[in-house]
């Protein structure tokens, strides 16, 4: 997890920007999913268009204290918000970050709290600001921590706010211990208007800084990078 910090939102290649820092979580063996050491410094250079069009690379995460390789760690960026970053370093996107209208505590165990109330009752946490018009848009990069097996609520309020006709989506999460867990099962009946949705690309937390190669090779599967 991450401490309390200054929280710009990620900055992009044309577009947008997003409004207030989010968290939620699980169980002891959920919220590693949405952090790095170091602080945002958002730039994002470009490199091949996407086929199908321009990309957004839209996403949510949380800095704050986590769980960490069995212990608690604070951490300042959130590990898929860095992921969306190295991501955005490699291919030409827009960025949009979003985040909860009701910032999640910086400190690990409420935020499990509130996680696991807001999937007990099937809740939609409120997004702060206005969303991104998906029109125009052939692919989004779809970015989200792993929270209790599944991606936090708030991406299913994301999903059922946005227009995804013949959009072609491609999920990446960061995660703890569960992988991708329950995240294609989730989002399969929110994306039913979207012209295809890929397998989630899942790279544990803890292994962001060093996901280059990895990242590479999943835009090169998706014809995002030559």
């Amino acid at each position: 997890m991450h401490p309390p910090l200054s929280r710009p939102a990620l900055t992009r290649r044309a577009l947008v920007r997003a409004a207030s820092l989010t968290a939620a979580s699980a169980t002891l063996t959920m919220l590693a999913a949405c952090s790095s050491a170091n602080t945002e410094d958002d730039t994002m250079p470009t490199a091949n268009p996407s086929p199908d069009g321009r990309t957004l690379l839209v996403f949510f995460s949380r800095a704050g204290e986590y769980y960490w390789n069995g212990g608690r760690r604070v951490l300042d960026t959130g590990n898929t918000h860095r992921l969306a970053r190295i991501i955005g370093d490699r291919t030409a996107v827009d960025t949009f970050r979003f985040e909860a209208a009701e910032a999640y505590p910086n400190a690990y165990d409420p935020t499990v709290s509130r996680n696991s109330d807001e999937q007990e009752r099937d809740a939609r946490p409120a997004i702060a600001g206005e969303l991104p018009d998906l029109s125009g848009y052939g692919t989004v990069l779809l970015g989200s921590p792993i929270w209790n097996v599944r991606p936090p609520m708030i991406m299913s309020t994301f999903l059922e706010s946005v227009d995804l006709t013949g959009v072609r989506v491609l999920p990446f999460v960061t995660y703890a211990v569960s992988s991708a867990g329950d995240t294609a099962g989730v989002y399969r009946p929110l994306t039913r208007s979207a012209s295809s949705v890929s397998a989630p690309f899942a790279v544990r937390g803890e292994d962001v800084d060093g996901a280059a190669a990895e990242v590479d090779r999943w835009l090169r599967r998706h014809r995002l990078v030559a």
